[in-house]
């Protein structure tokens, strides 16, 4: 990408992608710009990743704009290879559009490659194998990720601030999310099992990390020192009677498969702010799930994402608070 998004407030990253990105129309097309475009959740650069971390670099989206084109403008195979239906899960969504850059590139190996040892034991899966120019093989790990920085001490632990990090539905924090990356499946390669299957050893194992971090309307702490790339996409969270203050006019709940990419909707799709609070009421009346919600701004003939966050229910912060003291 040749424009990456300031350390300024959120919605800047939108406002840079739909200028970069206006032609698109097509969801899952408009995903996979995002993917190639948005910069790293991670630091690569940063020395307690020990080079582990991965980039597609910034030329990936840029390189590919004639291809994008391409298929925005005949959606139709991506689409049906995609097959999403109600129960896609959003990790898997994303590896398989992924995967179809890689394929594009004749970089793809191997995609969701199962490790077994024995009939019945499933040891790992590679994400991916990606045939490098000299004819070895690298394996990525790959994730796609939304955490809220829940936590009212300024002064975090550098140490453990990645675990202040909550999941929406408080089943992982960033923190735990890495160690698992690192320390389990980046060493899959080194397996007998894994071996087996390689027709030659690996050149490295690394993680390309993606996804979206959001905060308490200015409370942006110091993240160098946990290794989070100062320009990552961002948002706010905000309890539902906090509401009105981060989303004043139109606005819509998002779909978690269509969490990636900035949205762009019918204007159908758009509803007040008080129509928005009530929806959310009766949303958090069957599960006290966070939901994600944008603002928008109409452009033409649609509306455009200008911001997002999540909404939480009254009791959700300290639910959080007491996962993460377990």
């Amino acid at each position: 990408m040749a424009t990456e998004p300031s350390p300024a407030g959120s919605g800047h990253f939108q406002a840079e992608f739909h200028r970069r990105w206006h032609d698109l129309k097509n969801p899952h097309v408009r995903a996979l710009a995002w993917l190639l475009d948005a910069p790293d959740l991670l630091d690569r650069d940063a020395a307690r990743w020990g080079g582990k971390i991965a980039t597609l670099g910034s030329g990936a989206a840029e390189g590919c704009r004639d291809w994008l084109a391409a298929l925005d403008a005949d959606p139709q195979a991506l689409s049906d290879d995609l097959g999403v239906h109600r129960f896609t899960r959003l990790g898997r969504y994303a590896e398989n559009l992924l995967a179809w850059y890689f394929r594009h590139r004749q970089m793809l190996f191997a995609h969701g490659l199962q490790v077994r040892a024995g009939k019945d034991a499933t040891v790992g899966e590679f994400d991916f194998l990606l045939q490098q120019q000299d004819g070895t093989l690298l394996h990525w790990e790959f994730a796609t990720k939304f955490y809220l920085l829940n936590s009212d001490d300024p002064k975090l632990a550098e140490v453990q601030q990645a675990d202040y990090f909550v999941g929406p539905n408080l089943s992982d924090t960033l923190g735990r999310k890495i160690r698992k990356i690192l320390e389990r499946q980046l060493l899959l390669g080194s397996h007998p099992a894994a071996q087996s299957l390689l027709p030659q050893p690996l050149a490295g194992a690394q993680a390309l990390m993606k996804g979206w971090l959001f905060y308490r309307r200015g409370e942006l702490p110091p993240l160098a020192a946990v290794g989070i790339s100062p320009r990552h996409c961002r948002g706010w969270w905000c309890t539902l009677q906090e509401l009105p203050a981060h989303v004043p006019g139109p606005g819509a709940v998002l779909p978690r498969i269509a969490w990636l990419a900035p949205a762009r909707l019918p204007l159908s799709e758009a509803i007040s702010a008080d129509a928005l609070r009530s929806v959310l009421q009766t949303m958090f009346a069957r599960d006290p799930m966070p939901v994600m919600v944008v603002s928008l701004q109409r452009q033409g003939d649609a509306w455009l994402e200008c911001d997002r966050g999540f909404v939480v229910p009254d009791q959700w912060p300290a639910a959080a608070a007491a996962r993460q003291e377990q």
